[in-house]
């Protein structure tokens, strides 16, 4: 039996950040929690492209664009959705995780989902590099280890 997992080493690699403008204070910190990631694992600072569309709903379409262009190993979307009083944070929110899940199946660069669904502005603060951590540095990370794992499962 063999066991597969990947490592964290970017050095070689090119990333895409596909960011949602919409809430910029706190997708401006997601993304940069995404970078510090990726360069402090060894990417070149010219090997991280952050691609911005308005909002999370337009993260499906630019996240699938990006993987057709197969110029990148790994794909990091990060946004936020905020709650309000009525239903349109449940379509925008539920698009975003269905699109991006569906990109995410149909590409063979990794795409990883940092995006916050959170109820109030506070929380997402705490999320974006507040006392919750920082889920861009997160899905960062995450994409860092799939593509270590993609690799040993193709050496194999």
């Amino acid at each position: 039996m063999t066991d597969f997992q990947g490592g964290l080493e970017g050095a070689g690699k090119r990333f895409a950040i596909v960011a949602s403008r919409y809430h910029e204070v706190v997708t401006e910190r997601l993304v940069e929690g995404a970078r510090s990631c990726l360069l402090q694992h060894g990417a070149a600072a010219d090997a991280v492209d952050v691609v911005w569309v308005p909002g999370a709903w337009e993260l499906p379409g630019a996240a699938r664009h990006v993987a057709g262009l197969n110029r990148y190993d790994a794909i990091v979307t990060v946004g936020c959705v905020i709650r309000g009083e009525t239903p349109h944070f449940d379509y925008v929110a539920g698009h975003a995780a269905h699109g991006l899940g569906r990109v995410a199946l149909e590409s063979d660069a990794p795409l990883t989902f940092g995006v916050l669904t959170t109820d109030t502005a506070e929380q997402a603060m705490e999320r974006a590099g507040g006392k919750v951590g920082n889920k861009g540095w997160e899905a960062a990370l995450a994409a860092l280890e799939l593509v270590g794992l993609h690799q040993a499962l193709e050496r194999d």
